[in-house]
């Protein structure tokens, strides 16, 4: 059986974090930027991370399993419930 490839293209545009969160930027910040409002270009700055209905497609593409923004801070959020429950 032939072995699974990660698609190079996404793995160039996307970073996965250490907790499996897929970030990336978004698009039209590159250039035009002239007509654009000044806080629209300030979003562009940041990094957004996948969503739920998009980190299935990300993971099948990457080959790996990944967590989107949502599924991390509800995983945080169960955490913090065991540690208070314990401690």
């Amino acid at each position: 059986m032939p072995k699974q490839k990660t698609h190079k293209g996404l793995a160039k545009r996307v970073k996965v974090t250490k907790t499996g969160k897929v970030r990336f930027y978004g698009p039209n910040s590159r250039h035009l930027k002239s007509n654009k409002r000044g806080t629209t270009v300030q979003t562009y700055r940041k990094a957004r991370f996948a969503r739920n209905g998009d980190t299935k497609m990300y993971a099948k593409l990457l080959c790996r399993s990944l967590l989107s923004q949502q599924q991390h801070e509800a995983a945080k959020v169960v955490r913090e419930e065991k540690a208070a429950a314990s401690g």
